[in-house]
């Protein structure tokens, strides 16, 4: 059976391509799943989710302590918010990786703080959908 790695996507991420193209690039989530399937290593599959709800996010991680061996995530607005989504992610025995599209630390300052960052074995930012790509090589890695 496949290794399953989830990739989570958090509020506003349903209009990536067409939301503020000068910070997110014109890529959609159908490229970054493109992209991620082509970079899987052998005997690992992914599932790629996204939602506007913070409550989705959550039961998606709880989920993943059955279902995955790694979690993907960029939590997009409630990386700087949310002590729910950090919770759910301390339940969470396998790799975190939390990816952010664009430089956050270049952006204004409440984004400079992740709450997700306290949990996660990596983060990555700045290289657009592309860190989606080495956070999924990474998690391939660490759940080998």
């Amino acid at each position: 059976m496949a290794k399953t790695i989830y990739i989570l996507n958090g509020p506003n991420l349903n209009l990536l391509g067409k939301r503020q193209p000068e910070i997110y690039g014109h890529d959609t989530l159908e490229d970054v799943e493109r992209n991620c399937r082509a970079v899987l290593a052998e005997g690992f599959d992914l599932k790629l989710m996204q939602s506007n709800w913070e409550g989705q996010i959550v039961d998606w991680i709880h989920e993943a302590r059955e279902q995955a061996c790694g979690i993907v995530i960029n939590p997009a607005a409630l990386t700087h918010t949310s002590v729910a989504v950090l919770d759910a992610l301390n339940t969470f025995v396998g790799p975190v990786i939390e990816i952010h599209i664009s430089n956050v630390h270049k952006r204004e300052s409440f984004r400079h703080h992740s709450y997700v960052s306290m949990r996660a074995d990596g983060v990555i930012a700045g290289l657009g959908i592309e860190g989606y790509e080495a956070a999924v090589r990474r998690v391939c890695t660490l759940a080998a």
